[in-house]
């Protein structure tokens, strides 16, 4: 038997092995719930979901990019060859083996120069520390070997050496698909054939929650089995790459929450007897004490457990950890299905959260207070008001932040503004219900879907056309999440509407040329909703001296306010406003300019010299205000 039918009987023997551990995986995937797969469109799709969607996120870091695309791309396509070679001795294959060999080589040696001589803390340590001397190993005497067989046998010697660093190499890769670092590939590969939100591969920005079935023997999740099969599965696609980390907020404000350790302790979770000790990578801040022992049938959350309820309470729901993940794993989802049964099934909630929550049930307001005091921030504004059989071009959605003082100030700007361009708009008065955020966020899923149906309702009685809100959270439930309940209505953010009423010369502005703003994106309307450009087209017709944050649009950091954050009042290190607003402060700008009540409330929070924070329809009404003057100064 030659060297190249060595190498070819090698990667036989290993892909045995892989499929044999993939098996064992699947079976453990087989003990979730059942879930409607389009394997056809799925499978058909994973080429262009992988080099298109995986790698648009991993090329965000192009050193990481250049290293996966010449590890993975070489060791894939290279050890194909080489079977097709060591059928047909052709040396010609053999030749083009051995170039994808070199580039799986080259791409050994960078995952060990990210990890030697030190390793950046987001990455995890154990096995990953071996991954780079397997990669090393398996392409260099792939190589060798093929690089013999194309040179007819002349580097004999060294061809049979580099077939036993290929057997040693690939057969350490072949055993980590069980339990090690390559778990990820094969698990990846299916994932992305059997995303649970297939939509978003699409150009679709799919952010509902999946409504609960309320009739169902249980609501949420308690254990592994309660997960679908392929939420499972997306847990094992994980390559603990840490961007998920480095971009939580509650991580870095020192709260037990750590999105990757999460979905590494709902892999062990699904494992029988699974510890959750063999974990290498960052810890949760602060980590509250937990059993760590996992089951498919075993309790996920609880002391006695492998998630401390805290690590569920410090999430703030802004999906930062979903958008820079490689594979495309859905964390808040999978931490919003957990606290659904720890609020519905045991009625475990934080103990401020309590109380907002039974306001919404007996008041359809989470502070308790009366819907007709909604329209209070509007007095001597004569605030048109919807009447059934009546019509307006425009709906303004009032929102819970109608209710607090400051966030008033911000409606009573936008108000002005739309009456001083014409706008027929008008407001439901006492009909608004809250519009079941709060809620839906801490797991209360029964008390959302009350809200929302009965809000559908009421606005089926009424004729308009668009809803208008300046509350991203409100313009989420509206758009998005009430398909599921019958109401499909065209909301737009005020944002977006004072950006066209500027641009069509109905509100003449002047400029604010000595204003040095930043922009805060709201992660409701920035990451949830995909509107980065409406808020800055705004500013810039304002001619404001505009300056980004370091981090902004779809990447930038929440404000600690969403998820129900502020009630659940996770104890950590730091708050996550002030680590914002310090991000601001680095800018040198003296305005922070804001998009939502949340944002706002949170912002203006932060105590000692800080910039101003002011939303933007307050801004755009300094600059009608400033019109005149800038007119009669020409």
């Amino acid at each position: 038997m030659s060297v190249g039918a060595g190498l070819a009987f090698v990667i036989l023997g290993l892909s045995v092995i892989a499929a044999a551990l993939a098996a064992s995986r699947a079976r453990l995937w087989r003990s979730g719930r059942a879930a409607k797969v389009d394997w056809v469109t799925g499978l058909l799709a994973v080429p262009k979901r992988y080099l298109v969607d995986v790698h648009h996120v991993v090329g965000r870091d192009p050193s990481a990019a250049r290293m996966h695309a010449l590890a993975a791309g070489g060791l894939l396509g290279g050890s194909g060859l080489a079977l097709l070679a060591g059928l047909t001795e052709s040396r010609l294959v053999w030749s083009a083996t051995a170039l994808l060999f070199a580039l799986a080589l080259a791409g050994g040696i960078m995952v060990g120069r990210r990890r030697y001589p030190r390793k950046p803390a987001r990455l995890s340590g154990g096995k990953f520390q071996l991954l780079p001397f397997a990669l090393v190993a398996y392409g260099a005497g792939a190589l060798l070997v093929a690089l013999d067989a194309a040179l007819g046998h002349a580097l004999a010697p060294l061809g049979w050496i580099g077939l036993v660093l290929a057997a040693f190499g690939g057969g350490w890769l072949a055993l980590q698909i069980g339990r090690g670092p390559m778990r990820h590939a094969f698990a990846g590969a299916l994932h992305l054939a059997a995303h649970p939100r297939p939509a978003r591969f699409d150009g679709v920005r799919e952010t509902a929650l999946v409504p609960l079935d309320l009739g169902a023997p249980r609501l949420g999740v308690a254990t592994p089995a309660d997960f679908a099969w392929n939420r499972l599965l997306g847990f094992d696609a994980c390559i603990q790459c840490g961007r998920c980390e480095t971009a939580c907020p509650a991580f870095a404000a020192g709260q037990p929450l750590n999105p990757k350790r999460l979905i590494q302790d709902l892999v062990t979770a699904m494992q029988p007897g699974g510890s959750n000790a063999a974990y290498t990578g960052s810890p949760y801040p602060n980590a509250r004490p937990v059993a760590g022992i996992g089951g498919p049938e075993r309790p996920i959350v609880g002391a006695g457990a492998m998630i401390h309820p805290d690590t569920l309470w410090s999430c703030t729901t802004c999906r930062a950890c979903v958008e820079e993940c490689p594979m495309m794993i859905e964390h808040v989802d999978a931490i919003m299905d957990l606290r659904r049964f720890q609020t519905l099934e045991l009625g475990a909630l934080p103990e401020k959260a309590s109380r907002p929550l039974a306001e919404l049930r007996y008041a359809d307001e989470p502070g308790g207070r009366a819907l007709g005091a909604r329209t209070d921030f509007a007095a001597g504004l004569d605030l048109p008001l919807l009447r059934e059989g009546g019509h307006a071009d425009i709906l303004l959605w009032l929102g819970e932040g109608a209710y607090d003082l400051r966030h008033g100030r911000t409606l009573r700007a936008l108000v002005a503004l739309l009456k001083r361009a014409g706008v027929d708009f008008a407001v439901l008065g006492e009909e608004e219900r809250d519009c079941g955020d709060l809620a839906r966020r801490l797991g209360d899923e029964d008390g959302f879907q009350r809200l929302a149906r009965a809000n559908v309702a009421t606005l089926a009685r009424h004729s308009f056309g668009r809803i208008l809100t300046a509350d991203p959270h409100a313009l989420h439930a509206l758009r998005n999440e009430y398909r599921a309940f019958g109401g499909a209505y065209e909301v737009i953010h005020h944002s977006a509407l004072l950006d066209e009423l500027v641009a069509a010369g109905r509100l003449p502005v002047g400029a604010l040329a000595e204003a040095r703003v930043t922009y805060h994106d709201p992660c409701y309307l920035g990451r949830y909703n995909g509107e980065v450009d409406a808020p800055r087209r705004l500013l810039d017709r304002l001619g404001v001296a505009r300056v980004e944050m370091e981090r902004s649009g779809r990447h930038s950091m929440c404000c600690g306010g969403g998820g129900g954050a502020p009630v659940s009042d996770i104890e950590g290190d730091a708050r996550i406003p002030d680590l914002r607003m310090g991000q601001a402060k680095a800018t040198g700008a003296g305005i922070v300019a804001v998009a939502c009540p949340q944002c706002s409330a949170m912002l203006e929070g932060v105590t000692g010299e800080r910039p101003a924070v002011h939303d933007l329809a307050e801004l755009v009404l300094m600059a009608v205000e400033a019109a005149p003057v800038a007119e009669a100064a020409r």
